[in-house]
């Protein structure tokens, strides 16, 4: 006897955003010395803030790209665990 009530699942991220906000404004400041160092150069206070709000503002939309294909490819997975469902029961 099957039990047709619905049941749901938690899906857990495989991506902590908490550490890659970390990450983003370590990479921040790793790209702002990096162009500093080989170009012999020295950015200002002011200048190092704004390019550090630029870099955490692109790579945070990286951020939201990425959140979007994995949502992609989970329906991915469902759809194709749904067809071999299917396929079994067919054979079957």
């Amino acid at each position: 006897m099957t039990n047709h009530e619905e049941k749901t699942i938690t899906i857990r991220s495989a991506v902590d955003l908490n550490i890659v906000g970390e990450n983003i404004l370590d990479i921040a400041a790793f790209a702002i010395e990096k162009y500093q160092f080989q170009h012999d150069t020295e950015i200002s206070p002011e200048g190092r803030e704004e390019a550090a709000r630029r870099i955490r503002d692109a790579l945070w939309e990286r951020v939201k790209e990425m959140r979007a294909k994995r949502q992609q490819w989970l329906h991915l997975m469902f759809e194709t665990a749904d067809r071999v469902v299917k396929e079994f029961v067919e054979e079957s």
